[in-house]
């Protein structure tokens, strides 16, 4: 990304839906991401580890950073990718992953993509999907450090942890009940 002439028309989406590590997938394979980065947002301690974060000390979100073309993909499918990949009901944390570190949230760089957001997030309440009220968080943006680098793409560089990770999560069993067939939908879109 880096010299691109592109560069200054990418825009950044940046979400919070518990573990980094299952949030970074599900992004990779849609036309028009530039970059997803693991990393931590909204925290009151500056250049937090991860011990820091998963301690829950820290006040910070594990989040992931996402780079991307808006000539290519817009920022309602990015928000409608984001809200099958979460529960968005749980104000507790994600699955198997407890504590505020986990919560879900949305994390606006824009007054456009906060609009975006609150609209979604009422939409999806207003559906009946789930039985119980949308709780994600829609929070501005806030500095941004990225993780460790041993964190990044860890779906590819641990697959074997990760899909152990994911499979007793619950995640996918969860995106399996309330989205079945629709989840795999948005990727031939």
């Amino acid at each position: 990304m880096k010299g691109s002439e592109n560069e200054a028309k990418y825009e950044r989406a940046i979400f919070a839906g518990g573990c980094f590590w299952c949030m970074v997938s599900p992004f990779h394979v849609f036309d028009g991401i530039i970059d997803v980065v693991s990393g931590y947002m909204g925290g009151h301690k500056e250049n937090p580890t991860y011990e820091d974060v998963k301690s829950q000390t820290s006040g910070h979100y594990e989040v992931v950073q996402i780079t991307y073309d808006p000539d290519k993909i817009d920022y309602d499918k990015l928000l409608k990718a984001f809200w099958m990949q979460i529960d968005p009901t749980d104000p507790d944390g994600q699955f198997h992953d407890r504590g505020p570190s986990y919560k879900s949230a949305i994390f606006y760089t824009t007054e456009e993509q906060k609009e975006k957001a609150e609209a979604s997030k009422k939409a999806l309440d207003a559906s009946g999907r789930f039985s119980n009220p949308v709780v994600t968080e829609i929070l501005p943006a806030s500095t941004f450090y990225k993780a460790e680098e041993y964190h990044q793409d860890y779906h590819e560089k641990n697959p074997t942890h990760y899909k152990e990770d994911r499979k007793i999560s619950g995640r996918d069993e969860f995106i399996k009940k309330h989205w079945g067939e629709e989840f795999w939908e948005l990727f031939d879109e």
